[in-house]
């Protein structure tokens, strides 16, 4: 059984997929989003947290009677999740048969994530930014892999949800907004998006780490009156504003 690190485990969760969810916290991330919200979770190393899946899956069972009550389950967060392939899926394997939602950046092993679908029930899928320059000036990387595995998420007919953290100065625009019509249009009688607006308390766990928040957001008083959703009510496209 493999051994992972994550860096934290939270209960109750409500807003991490259905009914009320313990999520999981794996730690270290390839992406580095100038705006991270859990900048403790960004390097694998040192391990905050060590622990085998089948010791996870333990601890968020204890529970399972009451999440199955309440129409929940685990989700499996980050950090990303896929930088530790084989600790998700024994992980994913042993939590069933609980409900399981894998949310991902999409920027992992195309095999390890057609793997990881089949092991759970609903994936929240980031996208950020749906240029490949605007989105490595951002977060070091470009959405190339990012964009196959969407793909691979499309085709597997699993459910899903396509989150959009909504970053001002980066993705609040048009082009954005149209890109994700573009990649979803084909999907549009079933699939979900959530919008994530801003959230101006990101920075705060920065100082706590002896780390500088490097983001200066733009125009944050009025933001969400000037997200761009008639681009999605025109494609017919299903949204929500968390």
């Amino acid at each position: 059984m493999s051994t992972g690190v994550i860096f934290d485990i939270k209960e109750m969760t409500v807003h991490d997929g259905p009914g009320v969810r313990v999520t999981v916290f794996f730690q270290g991330c390839p992406l580095r989003c100038l705006w991270c919200h859990n900048p403790e979770g960004l390097s694998i190393a040192p391990p905050i947290w060590q622990i085998t899946a089948k010791e996870l899956a333990q601890l968020v069972k204890k529970n399972a009677e009451m999440l199955q009550h309440l129409k929940g389950g685990v989700t499996i967060s980050g950090g990303e999740p896929l930088m530790q392939p084989q600790f998700l899926l024994d992980t994913l394997e042993e939590l069933s048969p609980l409900h399981r939602v894998l949310q991902t950046s999409g920027y992992g092993d195309e095999e390890t994530f057609r793997q990881a679908l089949k092991q759970c029930e609903l994936v929240l899928f980031d996208l950020k930014q749906m240029s490949a320059e605007i989105h490595r000036q951002f977060t070091g990387k470009g959405n190339e892999l990012i964009l196959r595995n969407l793909e691979h998420l499309k085709a597997s007919g699993k459910e899903f949800v396509i989150r959009l953290p909504m970053i001002p100065g980066v993705n609040v625009d048009e082009l954005h907004f149209a890109g994700v019509v573009e990649k979803l249009s084909a999907v549009k009688d079933w699939a979900r998006i959530e919008i994530l607006p801003y959230n101006p308390m990101a920075g705060a766990k920065y100082s706590k780490a002896g780390m500088v928040y490097p983001f200066v957001p733009e125009h944050l008083e009025g933001e969400e009156s000037r997200y761009p959703v008639q681009i999605f009510e025109e494609a017919g496209l299903s949204y929500r504003v968390l």
